[in-house]
């Protein structure tokens, strides 16, 4: 079965419990390995063919700051032929200029270095202004707001993990 790597940074925990409920949906740490960024190195992406990216939008519009250290460095990566679904909290009503905006500048940085995205998600449900992760009407990976829809979080885990599995042949 193919192996997962999960990659995340979080400044409050949240991102890492949503990493480690990403993990349980998809099969456990037998089909996904988790790695918080702030121990990570490229060579640790690059022994993945298939990615899981994990960032939320912190301040205004920025990437959590583990993400922030690692992003030069993904130039050295070869992206080519690897899988990359994303997913990230947010505040849609505190920021609505610019809700998920972390994964969009990683999903820009990365398929830009070969990387093919999967895992796209619907916008319906939210109500925000702008966001670098739209694309063709969609977000590029999971958006989750814990501050705001925390309710809604583990039946979206659970779609979009879903949605992972036919999309990644699980």
């Amino acid at each position: 079965m193919t192996k997962i790597g999960l990659f995340f940074g979080t400044q409050t925990g949240n991102t890492q419990t949503i990493a480690e409920d990403i993990q349980k949906a998809l099969g456990g740490s037998s089909i996904v390995t988790l790695h918080d960024v702030f121990d990570a190195t490229t060579s640790d992406l690059e022994i993945y063919d298939t990615l899981i990216i994990g960032c939320p939008t912190w301040n205004i519009g920025e990437m959590q700051s583990d993400w922030e250290g690692l992003y030069d460095e993904l130039d050295k990566v070869d992206f080519n032929g690897k899988t990359v679904a994303y997913f990230g909290p947010g505040d849609q009503v505190g920021y609505a200029d610019n809700f998920q905006d972390a994964m969009g500048i990683l999903e820009e940085k990365i398929s830009g270095l070969g990387g093919k995205t999967v895992g796209q998600w619907p916008i319906d449900g939210y109500d925000f202004t702008a966001s670098k992760a739209v694309k063709n009407g969609k977000f590029v990976g999971l958006a989750l707001d814990e501050d705001n829809q925390p309710d809604l979080t583990d039946a979206r885990i659970m779609t979009w993990t879903a949605q992972l599995k036919r999309e990644l042949e699980l």
